[in-house]
């Protein structure tokens, strides 16, 4: 079972980045799935989670509104659009899978058998 994350980077205040993460080794199309983050000293925090059948959604209030996470269960692929980027986003992201979860918002609070991608930076710059 492995997470593969892409597509961090460096950008300005203001910018987007789209990050992506495949799920290989087995089928996640019935696993809820999610983007966490963690800035340098502090700890790992929740972003985005979205349930098996990408029919249900749940975000943190720090993000609310500027990122959107969506899926293709025929890719096993999650995304996480992230726009209107703050210097605040900085941090490593981290996409995540777990198998006895479905529930996007049941995902931000339980950890059941929670698998991790390695994880992409994100630098934003004011």
């Amino acid at each position: 079972v492995q997470l593969q994350a892409s597509g961090g980077g460096l950008v300005q205040a203001g910018g987007s980045l789209r990050l992506s993460c495949a799920a290989s080794g087995r089928t996640f199309s019935n696993y809820a799935m999610g983007w966490f983050r963690q800035a340098p000293g502090k700890e790992r925090e929740f972003v985005a989670a979205i349930s098996w059948s990408g029919g249900s959604t749940y975000y943190a209030d720090s993000v609310k509104g500027r990122f959107t996470i969506s899926r293709d269960n025929a890719e096993n692929t999650v995304y996480l659009q992230m726009n209107s980027l703050k210097p605040e986003d900085t941090a490593v992201y981290y996409c995540a899978a777990d198998p006895l979860i479905t529930d996007a918002q049941a995902f931000s609070i339980k950890n059941g058998r929670r698998y991790w991608g390695q994880g992409t930076q994100v630098t934003v710059s004011s």
